[in-house]
């Protein structure tokens, strides 16, 4: 099941009819183009309201589990209660069994139809013990409520507009959009957030008025009023005292993650691209496989942007059925179809890679587990070393501190590219005066405050909210409260680029091509034993993922294990000096771009001219506001 859509209104004048709910359903059927499935549900409700009140849940549906038997919606024996939901409930046979024993008939195999009676015995509680990726919707006729929910780790997206009269839904904003009055309207707030992380942040999009559901939550829509609430949240706060059996226990959990989500009534494979985390997936799954795991790997040209090599070495060492693509990514060709998929814009170049790699996997598998997830959860971005460092300098006397900064900033040597090593060493002293939640996003953003500033026109700094993009990184920094600044960094981006970044990512390039992605990494479970893990089991002398050897170091070769963490990215530094020179010259500096009052030109001029002249690598930024303009363009304008 890959996409679900729908509304519920309680106001005539907001009716939703056949050939729009079809409009709205047509938006997703490239999630799921085998079938699909339609709830219609009438009553009169007395005051305070005179009107009927409708619910229409249609769904794109792909059929993973029980292929002959999944059709939904599906609803409880008295057809009270129904439900649609995009991905997978992987315990639901362990489900099942507990509530047929209470008396429950089910008339399918299928992980859906656990959900409707899940609802019934314990409602919004029920979610708890879903382990799995979704995004549903329960229709509740008893209680005359519509119930939204979304998976724990943000695997599976859901968005929904609420007026005081209506609610639509979907699985992405193309589907609410189908609404004609629907309004496009840009928030700048959303804009300001756009430009410091690369995307918008939940549970705001970039159009005003419409809402993503944040992960681990749910939504209660009845008699007209919408509740959010969580229903889950990891205690970041609290570290486990490091014990030998912490090894085993990861071990344990991996393993049987693994085993879990490989269960598929439709061919199955798996993302290898050499690295720590996709082929300790894959070996764990040819552990648990009686044949060959078909892997797929994604190379390019530049060899300092293709790991092919290495997956080939990892597919030759656990005997998969491996084949590697390679291809000359073509920004100017992908990039209008990404806009139109991502519906927002989003500037993560690694989407290019994703989207060729999911597209050549899906000729020959439907479902492929990725290894999404373990750089949060066990420490192995490279820029946790930086976060260890600052955080040793932190520890000094105040004077003490600004006098060293002062000193090493002034005996550095000016650096043509922003990614030299003295340029990273420039900006680790610039920061060194900041907190360190500041600190890490300005590490990690795109245009911090004062080059956001720079850019934008004195109309558009004025018609920006009073609210600052950091507070979306520094609530997710004290949610460890006093841990040390590693766990402070990785457990913020489990719950901030995680969801937001990658997962979407991953579910909008995979689903482009009707391809189900899996993540074992993301196991609710494995989630809470990792998090609460001392640093020190999984960080040690400058690496991460020590427990993950420690675990599994028998599976994969030592190369493996000890080759520096690559990326999955394209030469867009290359591409703004030669294929995309013209066309962002063309995009960002024409009439059309900057009369929208937004960006001031000379300020993008300035970005251009400094990056084709090599004095700065402003890729990243180039790429946000080439993304944010063809965007306009494409769904805006």
């Amino acid at each position: 099941m890959c996409g679900i859509t729908g509304a519920i209104w309680i106001d005539p004048d907001k009716a939703i009819d056949a050939a729009l709910l079809g409009r709205m359903t047509d938006s997703l059927a490239h999630r799921g183009p085998d079938d699909r499935g339609t709830l219609r549900s009438e009553f009169r409700r007395r005051p305070p309201y005179e009107s009927q009140m409708i619910t229409d849940i249609p769904s794109g549906q792909e059929y993973i589990i029980d292929v002959a038997g999944g059709r939904q919606p599906i609803s409880n024996e008295d057809e009270t209660i129904w439900v649609v939901f995009n991905g997978e409930i992987y315990n639901f046979p362990a489900l099942r069994q507990r509530m047929e024993g209470s008396g429950h008939k089910f008339r399918t195999n299928t992980d859906t139809e656990t959900l409707v009676h899940l609802w019934e015995d314990e409602g919004v509680e029920g979610f708890r013990h879903l382990i799995g990726m979704f995004a549903l919707a329960i229709w509740d006729s008893r209680e005359r409520k519509l119930i939204l929910a979304r998976d724990r780790l943000g695997q599976k997206p859901l968005y929904y507009r609420h007026e005081p009269a209506r609610l639509l839904f979907g699985s992405e904003l193309k589907s609410i959009l189908a609404v004609p009055d629907v309004p496009r309207e840009i928030d700048r707030g959303s804009l300001d957030e756009y430009l410091t992380y690369q995307y918008v942040p939940h549970p705001n999009t970039i159009f005003a008025g419409i809402n993503k559901l944040p992960p681990a939550h749910c939504a209660v829509f009845q008699d007209g009023r919408l509740d959010v609430r969580a229903y889950w949240r990891p205690d970041f706060a609290r570290e486990r005292p490091q014990s030998p059996t912490d090894v085993g226990q990861v071990r344990e959990a991996l393993i049987e993650s693994v085993r879990l989500r490989m269960r598929s009534d439709v061919p199955l494979g798996a993302f290898l691209s050499g690295g720590v985390d996709s082929s300790l997936i894959v070996a764990l799954m040819q552990q648990q496989s009686e044949t060959p795991v078909k892997t797929f790997s994604m190379g390019f040209p530049q060899p300092e942007y293709d790991e092919t090599s290495f997956a080939r070495g990892v597919a030759a060492h656990l005997k998969t059925d491996h084949q590697a693509f390679q291809v000359t990514p073509d920004a100017v060709d992908v990039l209008p179809k990404l806009i139109w998929h991502f519906d927002e814009p989003f500037a993560d170049s690694s989407a290019i890679p994703t989207w060729y790699l999911a597209q050549q996997t899906r000729e020959h598998v439907t479902v492929a587990l990725t290894g999404d997830g373990g750089d949060e959860l066990f420490g192995g971005y490279q820029r946790y070393r930086a976060v260890r460092l600052a955080a040793m300098v932190d520890r000094l006397p105040k004077p003490l501190r600004a006098t060293l900064a002062a000193r090493v900033w002034q005996s550095l040597p000016a650096s043509s590219h922003q990614k030299s090593r003295m340029r990273r060493m420039k900006r680790f002293n610039e920061a060194l005066s900041m907190d360190p939640a500041q600190r890490y996003l300005d590490w990690i953003g795109i245009f911090n405050e004062a080059r956001r500033a720079e850019l934008y026109t004195e109309e558009a700094l004025a018609a920006l909210p009073d609210s600052d993009p950091a507070g979306f990184l520094r609530r997710a920094w004290s949610l460890s409260g006093t841990r040390d600044a590693i766990a402070c960094a990785a457990n913020a981006d489990l719950v901030t680029y995680l969801p937001c970044d990658l997962m979407t990512k991953v579910d909008i390039a995979s689903m482009a091509h009707g391809l189900e992605c899996r993540q074992p990494f993301l196991d609710h479970r494995l989630v809470e034993l990792a998090v609460s893990l001392p640093t020190a089991s999984k960080y040690r002398a400058g690496r991460g993922k020590r427990i993950l050897r420690d675990a599994f170091g028998d599976l994969l070769p030592a190369s493996i294990w000890k080759r520096p963490k690559m990326g999955f990215g394209v030469p867009l530094d290359h591409w703004f000096r030669h294929e995309l020179r013209e066309m962002s010259r063309d995009v960002l500096l024409d009439q059309r771009a900057t009369g929208r009052g937004i960006f001031q030109r000379d300020a993008v001029e300035r970005l251009l001219a400094e990056h084709e002249q090599k004095r700065f690598d402003h890729q990243a930024r180039l790429w946000s506001l080439l993304v944010f303009e063809m965007w306009l363009r494409e769904l805006v304008d």
